[in-house]
């Protein structure tokens, strides 16, 4: 065969080879009439920076840049995209926006791969459309085809596979005894902060209605009777320990100077002191005064001035 002959019959086959591609590929040929477009939507109209087309597993984010732009001028979405399902193998997660360097506004927009091929897969991210909220012309985002693989296939040497997948590794057991010691040595140390709160509030009581003026008449009135000379002797005695001398009718104001609390009862107490004067003075008994009622609201400004 001549060198020529094999020239022609290249020159024949690597024609027949390129209309096979073209064919397959849904390419026009050289000088072949023109094949009618499919009717399709429309044309997306986003700047869009696109994640790698490769290389991703179950689990993986894909994540897709898309500038809020729409024919050089600055677009305002309505809505930004729900979570939803895309398709059988992607979830969209919440989109947010964020400002570049340039101040340039982009809206962030995550695919998760959700299930996992048996084998190299192609996965199309979805084309979408963003509202905008000016009503204006619409953000439409293409879309963009990326591969998938299993994490490991199921055959992976020729002996065999490589078995079922191993059970959840157990939780770590924790020491609790450390714990619980510490726990009940808490708990004790509380309670006898309690024990002891509650003791010092007893004593301090029981102090108080030893050595207080006014507790002690009121003790002494509850034994003998709000009747008995002794209830009005035992009032008597509280107000001067009170003022820190003998008072009389004529040197109450002392009193007042040096227990300015009792000033809330200063028309009680004078109306005590004539009635006094007219029982052990004058001989004569007078209004009945209620002693004990007096005492008792004496002790309450005496315990509210301690505090």
């Amino acid at each position: 065969m001549t060198l020529a002959i094999r020239r022609q019959l290249l020159n024949a086959c690597a024609v027949v080879a390129l209309g096979f591609w073209a064919v397959c590929a849904g390419q026009e040929l050289p000088g072949s009439p023109p094949v009618p477009d499919t009717p399709a939507g429309p044309a997306p109209n986003a700047i869009v920076e696109q994640p790698r087309s490769f290389g991703y597993v179950v689990g993986d984010l894909i994540r897709q840049r898309v500038l809020l732009q729409v024919e050089g001028q600055a677009f305002e979405p309505a809505v930004l995209p729900h979570i939803e399902r895309a398709g059988v193998w992607l979830e969209r997660r919440l989109p947010w926006i964020e400002s570049g360097d340039d101040g340039r506004r982009w809206l962030i927009v995550e695919y998760q791969l959700i299930n996992a091929p048996q084998a190299l897969a192609m996965v199309e991210l979805p084309a979408w459309e963003l509202q905008s909220k000016s009503g204006k012309t619409p953000l439409r985002i293409g879309a963009w085809p990326v591969s998938v693989t299993a994490l490991t296939p199921r055959a992976a040497f020729a002996k065999g596979d490589l078995g079922d997948l191993r059970p959840d590794r157990p939780a770590p057991i924790i020491a609790i005894e450390p714990l619980r010691r510490r726990l009940a040595f808490t708990c004790a140390a509380f309670a006898l902060t309690l024990v002891l709160w509650a003791g010092w509030w007893r004593w301090r009581e029981w102090r108080a209605s030893s050595m207080q003026p006014f507790a002690c008449a009121l003790r002494e009135m509850r034994r003998v009777g709000d009747s008995a000379p002794q209830s009005w002797h035992a009032l008597h005695r509280a107000i001067d320990r009170t003022a820190g001398q003998a008072i009389q009718s004529a040197t109450l104001p002392d009193l007042f100077l040096r227990a300015p609390h009792l000033v809330p009862l200063r028309a009680k107490i004078e109306q005590f002191f004539d009635e006094s004067g007219a029982r052990f003075f004058a001989g004569t008994a007078g209004r009945s005064l209620p002693l004990r009622e007096l005492c008792s609201e004496l002790r309450r400004l005496e315990k509210r001035h301690e505090q």
